[in-house]
């Protein structure tokens, strides 16, 4: 198998797993401030952003592939939608779970809101959020994967090219990067979550 294709396949899957989860964390972020600041929106938010994490993956390709056509635009709304549910869901936990002491103390010294949010809330919620992008990247590397089926490109293409032609070592050249890259974000954004954590703790203990 060539290695110059396994290369390019492997950052156009990178590609469309990041502009989908960029957007989620876009809209996500923006979405859990909003929630913070009109509560009552939470419930019905919250359950919508939960009916569509039950979508099945295919079924969900198929529903945006109707408006998006056949390419990696697809793949990428389709990661921005299961995107939401981690993040939104995380970022909210974290804004709203902090220590309200915290935020008295911002006050006191006479910070704005705005400056309340960047300084105190958004920094303290950071480990939470980043627990969020982690689970939506993790699983937007499997959902780009089954962009194949649409016609999009990426590792899953290899696969599926692989096991059309009975060909194990291109199967393995999609799968293995795949599992890879998946092993990898999952342990570097594990490593910097739990250091946020430990500054946190450091902080709120001084």
């Amino acid at each position: 198998m060539n290695m110059s294709s396994v290369l390019s396949a492997a950052l156009t899957h990178l590609e469309i797993t990041f502009l989908g989860v960029l957007l989620g964390c876009i809209v996500g972020l923006a979405l859990a401030v909003l929630l913070v600041r009109f509560p009552r929106l939470s419930k019905g938010v919250l359950s919508v952003i939960d009916a569509i994490q039950t979508v099945p993956t295919l079924a969900m390709l198929t529903f945006v592939m109707l408006l998006f056509g056949l390419n990696n635009k697809t793949v990428v709304v389709s990661i921005f939608l299961y995107a939401l549910f981690p993040i939104v869901r995380n970022a909210h936990v974290g804004l709203t779970s902090m220590d309200p002491g915290m935020i008295r103390a911002g006050r006191g010294i006479g910070m704005n809101p705005v400056q309340i949010f960047t300084m105190v809330r958004l920094p303290l919620a950071m480990p939470m959020l980043l627990a969020g992008v982690r689970l939506a990247i993790v699983a937007a590397l499997g959902i780009a994967t089954t962009g194949v089926f649409i016609g999009s490109g990426g590792l899953g293409m290899l696969i599926w090219r692989g096991i059309q032609t009975r060909n194990t070592a291109m199967m393995l050249s999609g799968a293995v990067p795949v599992t890879v890259l998946a092993v990898l974000f999952e342990y570097l954004l594990s490593y910097i979550e739990k250091r946020l954590n430990k500054k946190y703790k450091t902080e709120v203990k001084k």
